[in-house]
């Protein structure tokens, strides 16, 4: 797959719709992947209408893609509809639980990237979005999601109108480890970091921060104890409402 080593994430979309056929086509398609015990644990909310993108736009902290692209999915853990099929068939389901909750997000994430792998391939640009287990009851009430299915990934969909750089990535030999897992000595953290620490756009960053190092952009910016903590309550919280603690 040539394109994997050209990807870029895409943030800014033509006008250009993306068809209900071509859209089909890849949903059908990813359903190929991987999946445990051949359940599919997954479900797919495809959000098109400006409504709908403005009611989940908030949950995503307003990043203008989710409005501005054609098509917003929501890729779902979903354990009620192997839970509704059990119970309709003289079988009593065990699936309220975290380790269900597990399973059904590992297929779901195994779905999703099969599925922009696949979009990919054809040409379309898409973002997948983090932001999707920061804040998942507002995703849950945005899109009814029932008992039993938890929102854990969210991709922006379209035709690229842009054609950002490529990001940075550590070597393979930082996250390759052979036989067993090898510790990391300063020299190997050197190694792994080293270049993206030099790269100009990070040191711009960290100079504008008023940091010393590209370390703490991390830890007291971006991704900070305080608000991992925060959002951490509230995703727990969200996996009790949902049935899954």
């Amino acid at each position: 797959m040539e394109s994997i080593k050209t990807r870029r994430s895409i943030r800014k979309y033509s006008d250009k719709d993306v068809s209900e056929e071509l859209l089909h086509r890849l949903l059908t398609e990813a359903g190929r992947t991987q999946t445990m015990g051949n359940m599919q644990l997954y479900s797919v909310v495809v959000t098109r209408s400006k409504e709908g993108k403005k009611r989940l736009a908030p949950a995503h902290f307003n990043q203008p893609m989710v409005t501005g692209a054609p098509v917003v999915l929501t890729i779902c853990a979903d354990f009620n509809r192997a839970t509704t099929w059990c119970e309709q068939r003289k079988a009593t389901p065990g699936y309220n639980n975290f380790l269900s909750f597990i399973n059904a997000a590992t297929d779901a994430l195994l779905y999703t990237q099969t599925f922009c792998n696949l979009a990919e391939e054809e040409g379309l640009g898409l973002c997948f979005l983090g932001t999707t287990v920061y804040m998942p009851q507002m995703i849950i009430d945005a899109l009814k999601l029932p008992r039993l299915v938890m929102p854990v990934a969210t991709i922006t969909l379209g035709w690229p109108d842009e054609h950002p750089a490529l990001t940075d990535r550590i070597p393979t030999d930082s996250f390759v480890h052979t036989e067993y897992y090898h510790d990391y000595s300063p020299e190997d953290i050197n190694k792994a970091y080293n270049a993206k620490e030099a790269l100009e756009e990070n040191q711009e960053f960290v100079r504008i921060n008023h940091k010393e190092t590209l370390a703490q952009i991390f830890t007291d910016i971006r991704y900070t104890k305080k608000d991992n903590e925060a959002m951490s309550a509230g995703f727990i919280e969200a996996l009790k409402h949902q049935g899954f603690l």
